[in-house]
């Protein structure tokens, strides 16, 4: 069996399990649905049943049009998720992830806000407008990288006219494994964790960001760097907060192999 039919299976079973459950119709973008309707080509002679060589390939990295496909089965099932009934009563948009799914970094946010429940991706309010300078200043565009968040939706905050709540550790454990397909696909280098619930999300530690931040962990064999979430800068124009968080970008950019200029090693530092 190779990917593109494990992929398609799964993606049957859990349509099948939301019938049972009472969903009767469902949206599916149509390059989703041409995309799960289109199977890979294989190579000429190649078998699609498992046999010895099969088994051999399980650990080879897919390639570029299974990772595709992969990934838009993935989006499909997460655009009809009801696993947390509130969240998905309340929604507007399922906020997938945006972003290169090929990248070598990646940015993990805990959870939509308005605008982003709004438009459908992550990060695009002012603290995204922040995120986004960051990741120029860096060398990169949005289009570079992949940014994604542990929820994929925007937690509910019933009675409440404007503003955010954190998510819940129950909200978290349940969206967790549509972040970990992704990265499983994209496989990047580096992962950037914004904040302290991205980080308490991805390592389960609870401890202030304050004191993770700067200091690369390891998740799923994976360089990881936990730095302050972008509105903490929104909140806090610190010259001295701004550089702390570019001196994590600056150990981020040194562990791609990637030069750093004297400009780029010279910012938010006093002249």
């Amino acid at each position: 069996m190779n990917d593109y039919t494990r992929v398609l299976e799964a993606t049957e079973r859990h349509v099948q399990a939301l019938k049972a459950g009472g969903v009767r119709f469902l949206t599916v973008e149509s390059e989703t649905l041409r995309q799960l309707q289109t199977a890979p080509s294989t190579k000429s002679g190649q078998s699609d049943k498992s046999d010895s060589s099969d088994m051999s390939d399980k650990s080879a990295p897919s390639s570029p049009d299974n990772t595709e496909t992969a990934m838009a089965a993935l989006r499909a099932r997460a655009s009809v998720c009801v696993k947390c009934p509130h969240l998905a009563g309340s929604r507007k948009n399922v906020v997938f992830g945006v972003g290169d799914i090929h990248a070598a970094l990646m940015f993990v946010g805990e959870a939509p806000g308005a605008d982003e429940d709004r438009q459908g991706e992550p990060f695009v309010g002012a603290a995204g407008q922040l995120l986004t300078r960051i990741i120029k200043t860096m060398g990169f565009s949005r289009e570079d990288v992949y940014i994604a968040n542990i929820l994929k939706c925007r937690p509910d905050t019933p009675g409440q006219r404007a503003g955010n709540r954190k998510p819940t550790a129950g909200e978290m454990k349940t969206c967790l494994p549509y972040l970990l397909e992704q990265i499983d696909l994209i496989r990047p280098k580096v992962i950037v964790a914004l904040g302290a619930t991205a980080v308490e999300g991805l390592l389960g530690k609870t401890e202030p960001i304050g004191k993770l931040r700067g200091r690369f962990q390891v998740f799923r064999d994976i360089p990881l760097m936990p730095t302050f979430h972008p509105s903490y800068l929104l909140r806090n124009q610190a010259l001295a907060e701004k550089r702390k968080v570019w001196e994590d970008m600056l150990q981020v950019l040194e562990k791609l192999n990637l030069p750093v200029t004297a400009k780029q090693r010279g910012y938010f530092l006093k002249a």
